[in-house]
């Protein structure tokens, strides 16, 4: 007895992803998700740095200026609330001093280039089409700093927006990585403070955008997170308190079926020898000068120096 509808996810033969896959990822906050687990496992991942990004507009600027070593100066902060800001990046880059700043944007930018090139796969995630345009220098921003909002015009991006900026990023990141994998995805948390019909209006012009970009560009692809939670976890039981995010098995779920997508049979095996070093320096003894906690440390050891002589990559 089948007691949930399950959405049909094709197994990547190509171009998938172990120990060797050097992995960017961008976009929403479900980014950071996805990559605490990367993380977790010892893959060569890096995550959002100049912050959470929730719509392409925002990426497609970070990517812009990204190859174009784009040099930040204080003519591109502003201050609000005591600290100072960028409307490029996300507050937690936001310092009081503004030095602090623009060396934390720069050095951003900088790592940010070097990893589209060195990148074996991008995973982009989107999470809405609302934007925020702050109507002094009439530019779409990444985060509004809690500055007041009648200093800002809400637009929602159209399909052909969304899909002439991915293509921008698809075509910005080919100039100086012609053998990058990009994987798009839609983020599962409803933006219900948009409204219930504006949030569906808005997830539905990203997923048209994502699809009408991978039918023409190789090496482009589409994971659905959002059907996933929408779907086979439609139950109240997978979200938070909130009854927006989704909880920790949630989150779960959609990693495995992402494992299951694009990770290779190898880089699987290694993972759960990843786990049981990883459960194993949290694990916490009875008695720490014990002949058997000394001789599990050094067990231990072995391990970690078993894999890291494999990857030296991977550090504990």
């Amino acid at each position: 007895m089948k007691l949930q509808t399950q959405i049909p996810i094709k197994k990547q033969t190509k171009n998938t992803i172990d120990y060797n896959s050097k992995l960017l990822l961008l976009g929403s906050c479900f980014s950071d998700n996805i990559g605490d687990k990367l993380n977790y496992f010892k893959f060569q991942t890096s995550i959002n740095p100049l912050g959470i990004h929730f719509h392409p507009r925002a990426i497609e600027t970070l990517i812009t200026n990204a190859i174009n070593e784009k040099k930040y100066t204080s003519e591109d902060l502003i201050f609000q609330n005591e600290r100072w800001h960028c409307f490029d990046a996300h507050s937690n880059l936001s310092s009081s001093n503004k030095n602090d700043i623009l060396n934390n944007l720069n050095t951003s930018i900088l790592s940010t280039k070097k990893q589209l090139k060195e990148a074996s796969h991008i995973i982009i995630t989107l999470g809405t089409s609302w934007v925020y345009r702050f109507i002094e220098l009439d530019s779409i921003v990444a985060n509004c700093h809690k500055i007041p909002q009648k200093k800002f015009l809400k637009e929602l991006l159209t399909i052909n927006e969304i899909t002439e900026s991915l293509d921008a990023i698809y075509a910005l990141i080919k100039t100086i990585n012609k053998d990058i994998n990009i994987i798009f995805t839609v983020s599962p948390i409803r933006h219900l403070k948009d409204g219930f019909i504006e949030n569906t209006q808005s997830k539905s012009h990203l997923i048209t955008a994502i699809h009408s970009v991978i039918k023409d560009n190789k090496n482009t692809h589409y994971f659905p997170s959002y059907e996933i939670m929408m779907d086979e976890l439609r139950d109240y039981r997978f979200y938070a308190e909130d009854m927006i995010h989704p909880n920790k098995t949630a989150i779960n779920y959609i990693w495995e079926k992402f494992i299951d997508s694009w990770f290779t049979e190898n880089s699987k095996q290694i993972m759960k020898e990843v786990d049981v070093i990883q459960k194993g320096m949290l694990h916490k003894p009875f008695n720490e000068n014990s002949t058997q906690h000394q001789l599990f440390l050094e067990n231990l050891e072995k391990k970690k120096s078993n894999l890291i002589a494999q990857f030296p990559s991977i550090t504990f």
